[in-house]
């Protein structure tokens, strides 16, 4: 188990760690039980709720792209809710309940109603179980996945009589004819109807091609398909996308019978081919079927051996839960994903594809139990890793795009609306790849990954720092989004009702009072005007965005009664002068051909530059690994020097912490702290990154804890917020500006115990345990949570989330 001294000192400073002993817990006879609510059922595609996220917890597993639930109420017993499939980017409720099982009394055609049974519904990780007991018969369902692309039923049957018992079985089914809760599908989509068809084994649905770039994507052969190891009859009622399947078996005198139902759901025919020899042999063999079973709970057992730690400070409830969550967004590898990949997650609208640093963070957590994903996760992402001869963007090479996706962006030929190469995110890679290698020893995989990390490191160098002193910035790439073809910055702005000056003349009128307008010039007469009410620049949300805080403070972002809180503050009112305070200019960073090659933001980010320093000496690390002494000694030097700078040109001594820094345009010696910190807008989680990275000095650490736990700052119900409660853009209800972010909470208990506030850091995490919403129930983890109240906001089944309680389960022991 590692210790929690997450980087090498990188000044040569005693710092205090807090080790965790490498501790799995015992196997004992009973398998550990699933901490997530997985029952209910919804009748359509789109059931989501008011974060976007669908309504159920369904099981996934093994990179499946289809799931199913337990029922929640009486009239669906006898069969798994669902499922619910990803289809190619989006999660739809393709039935209320596909496969529904029911049983007659041959003899008396007397129907065994599954609501007097005695019932037993178990919820393990990785399977789900119903146990129904009649008089004269037992009947188990048993659901797990054999593949990453089929899930099987298997239906055990126990005769309890001393003679035989003759058993009509009935299986039936149909899709959700409703598209939400107020329109059905036809009248979303008029022309488009799955076609439904009958075998000697079971159903096959065929998929239309459907190309709703924001809602439903699906190819023109994508199939779900349902069969059995009994032959059966099978009715179709194509206008109900409706059918019922019937068989007969005979138990002898306290005989069991097991039937197989495999489910298989593929986006391609050649998906589907490619599994047609494993569905025979689900169908044929039983021996076959028992060991494919067999392997599902020996992978799951192997999780769970490998993953818990039975002295944490942390619940082992909580740590299987965040495990089940990790491996419920594993989607294998279809489309443009080259390889399988962990999903934020599997539940929200906008969350099924890979983003950078949320792999890097899914990767780190699930080195330790599931490797093989944990690096081809890693690999998915490096797969787009932008090459020199690339045909969009080649001064882009080694940068590593934010988000990939099942369609790529119609500039790649694709047809998707999600991929992004607005921004990259934080470069955290290095140190989930050496992670990985600490917990596999594998050796080959530093090898692989070296020269690919070593290229992203460059890149930030050569594309995010304006001024050319070795201290870099965010930034937003040559997009679409950001500008025009030629090069020119793209802006809306707005004077709710007033007039806007006559130097906008050239602007274009948009919806209500917005103007559309271009080039960077006309953007910084705006900013020197001061007259406007609203901004709104595409660059500086791409900016935002590869910080992966969005929309917080640092970067410019507050409301307008929040701005004029300040402007009463700070300026008597004068709310041109408080504008002046939150505005944010950029840099154009042009190549020697003048062509633009990206925006910059006009502020020195303290966590992306404790980052580097970081990545720094991991590159380090891996070199000396590798033999390389020279690249050893030059990144260490280079990581030690970072270091220093990063005290010297980012911590304010009156208020004792760490924040970015504005700059200007001009070029400044390489060793030169330029412009003036950012104190006026508040503070952010970005203070304790140099804690967390153990660079910064012991008595700036201090300070910077001292702030960490006042209650007036960021010691909240739910410690460590993404603002402090006195930063001017505080709201706990605010994405990036209020709520708390488990990455972040984890990086600050880090940073604690990393000066030796191990004990306070153990208190916050036990004061988390206990209050934040459904975490220590059988709630779903979620992306964040409200500071003052501890209530779930974002996505529900949230990965990072995950990850990082895994982490502090590995890492904090009671």
């Amino acid at each position: 188990m590692p210790s929690l001294k997450i980087f090498p000192s990188l000044l040569g400073v005693t710092l205090f760690t807090l080790v965790a002993q490498n501790v799995h817990a015992e196997p004992n006879n009973s398998p550990a039980q699933s901490t997530i609510d997985r029952s209910g059922q919804v009748s359509s595609f789109k059931d989501f709720d008011q974060y976007g996220n669908q309504p159920l917890n369904p099981l996934f597993d093994l990179g499946s792209w289809h799931g199913f639930t337990q029922p929640s109420a009486v009239p669906f017993y006898g069969g798994f809710t669902g499922p619910m499939i990803i289809a190619q980017e989006y999660p739809i409720n393709l039935a209320n309940q596909l496969d529904k099982l029911t049983i007659n009394n041959s003899e008396n055609n007397k129907r065994y109603s599954f609501a007097s049974a005695k019932t037993k519904f178990e919820t393990f990780p990785g399977q789900l179980v119903q146990h129904y007991e009649f008089n004269d018969l037992t009947v188990q369902l048993t659901l797990q996945f054999v593949a990453n692309r089929i899930a099987v039923v298997e239906t055990t049957m126990t005769n309890k009589l001393n003679q035989p018992l003759s058993l009509s079985l009935s299986w039936q089914g149909q899709l959700n004819n409703q598209w939400n809760a107020s329109k059905s599908i036809s009248a979303v989509l008029p022309e488009w109807q799955p076609m439904l068809s009958e075998n000697a084994k079971g159903v096959s649905v065929a998929f239309p091609p459907a190309h709703k770039t924001w809602n439903l994507m699906l190819s023109n052969d994508a199939s779900y398909q349902i069969q059995r190891s009994i032959d059966t009859n099978t009715t179709i009622n194509q206008q109900q996308l409706s059918y019922q399947s019937t068989g007969q078996v005979t138990l002898q005198a306290h005989q069991s019978q097991q039937i197989t139902t495999s489910h298989g759901y593929w986006h391609t025919a050649e998906e589907a081919a490619a599994d047609k020899e494993l569905v025979l042999g689900l169908m044929s063999k039983p021996r076959y079927v028992t060991d494919k079973i067999d392997s599902s709970q020996q992978r799951w057992q192997q999780y769970l051996k490998q993953g818990v730690n039975s002295n944490s400070l942390l619940p082992t409830d909580i740590a299987i839960k965040a495990i089940e969550t990790l491996n419920g967004n594993w989607r294998s590898s279809a489309g443009a994903l080259q390889h399988d990949v962990v999903t934020p997650s599997v539940t929200a609208r906008w969350f099924n594809g890979a983003w950078a640093w949320d792999t890097w963070k899914h990767a780190y957590a699930m080195a330790s139990f599931n490797p093989s994903v944990a690096k081809d996760n890693i690999r998915a992402m490096f797969d787009y890793q932008i090459a020199s001869d690339d045909a969009r963007r080649p001064y882009d090479h080694g940068m590593i795009v934010d988000a990939i996706f099942y369609n790529k962006d119609k500039v790649r030929g694709g047809v998707g609306g999600n991929w992004n190469e607005r921004n990259t995110k934080p470069p955290l890679a290095s140190w989930a790849v050496w992670e990985v290698y600490s917990q596999t020893k594998d050796k080959g995989f530093i090898a692989e990954m070296f020269p690919k990390l070593e290229a992203y490191h460059q890149w930030w160098y050569r594309n995010r720092d304006h001024n050319n002193n070795g201290l870099i910035e965010y930034g937003a790439t040559n997009h679409r989004y950001h500008n025009t073809k030629n090069g020119e910055l793209t802006f809306k702005v707005s004077y709710g009702d007033g007039k806007a000056p006559a130097f906008l003349s050239s602007c274009e009128k948009g919806n209500k009072n917005w103007l559309n307008c271009q080039s960077m010039t006309t953007y910084n007469q705006v900013l020197d005007d001061g007259r406007y009410q609203q901004l709104d620049i595409g660059a500086q949300h791409g900016a935002g965005w590869e910080s992966g805080m969005d929309n917080a403070a640092r970067f410019g972002f507050i409301n307008q009664e929040q701005l004029k809180r300040y402007a009463d503050k700070h300026h008597s009112g004068n709310l041109k002068q408080a504008n002046n305070d939150w505005q944010v200019r950029f840099f154009e960073n042009r190549n020697q051909d003048n062509e633009l090659v990206s925006f910059t933001i006009d502020q020195e980010s303290v966590e992306l530059n404790s980052y580097l320093a970081a990545e720094k000496q991991l590159l380090a690390n891996m070199a000396q690994l590798l033999g390389d002494k020279t690249k050893h000694q030059q990144y260490s030097q280079a990581s030690r020097h970072l270091a220093k700078r990063i005290n010297q040109c980012f911590f304010d001594e009156k208020t004792g912490f760490y924040y970015d820094r504005k700059i200007t345009a001009h070029k400044a010696a390489a060793d030169s702290c330029p412009g003036n910190l950012l104190t006026q807008r508040g503070r952010g989680p970005e203070g304790w990154s140099p804690l967390w990275t153990e660079i910064a000095t012991p008595e700036r650490a201090l300070r910077v804890i001292e702030v960490m736990l006042d209650e007036n700052e960021f010691n909240t119900l739910i410690p460590f917020g993404t603002a402090s409660k006195t930063n001017p853009a505080y709201h706990p209800d605010i994405y990036w500006r209020g709520r708390v972010w488990l990455d972040q909470f984890y990086f600050g208990l880090v940073a604690l115990s990393n000066y030796g506030f191990d004990n306070e850091a153990k208190k916050l995490l036990k004061r988390v345990v206990k209050n934040a919403e459904g975490l220590n129930s059988d709630g779903a983890i979620r992306e964040n949570y409200n500071p003052e109240s501890g209530v779930v906001q974002g996505a529900a089944n949230f990965s990072w989330s995950a990850a990082h309680l895994y982490m502090l389960h590995r890492e904090f022991n009671d």
